[in-house]
């Protein structure tokens, strides 16, 4: 058990967006989109931040059926696009260039 739990709207925001990645190849998004509001329930405002950074970060040929879709709900998410594009242009981020200073032995 962590030590510290995560919080809940990080909680449902993960829920969130583990909908649309396990339906990401998806050809018929209508479930997935039912999926999508059942699991947010009322906060549109998760939803939409999620789904927007979805759409921004996997925009293309192999997602475009549920992109499309989730495009064409009514929600605002033109910054959470933004975010999710600017993201999808960030290097993989990883230790392969990590070395421990000089005389160090244990990092613990």
């Amino acid at each position: 058990m962590p030590s510290h739990p995560l919080a809940p709207d990080t909680a449902l925001s993960i829920k969130i967006g583990c909908v649309m990645t396990r339906n990401q190849y998806t050809q018929d998004p209508g479930p997935v989109i039912a999926e999508l509001y059942a699991t947010a329930g009322t906060r549109i405002d998760l939803l939409t931040q999620e789904v927007g950074m979805f759409i921004g970060f996997y925009d293309d040929q192999y997602r475009a059926t549920l992109v499309t879709a989730l495009r064409a709900l009514p929600l605002d998410m033109d910054e959470a696009i933004k975010l999710g594009q600017f993201r999808r242009g960030l290097p993989a981020h990883g230790t392969g260039g990590y070395h421990r200073p000089r005389g160090v032995t244990d990092m613990g």
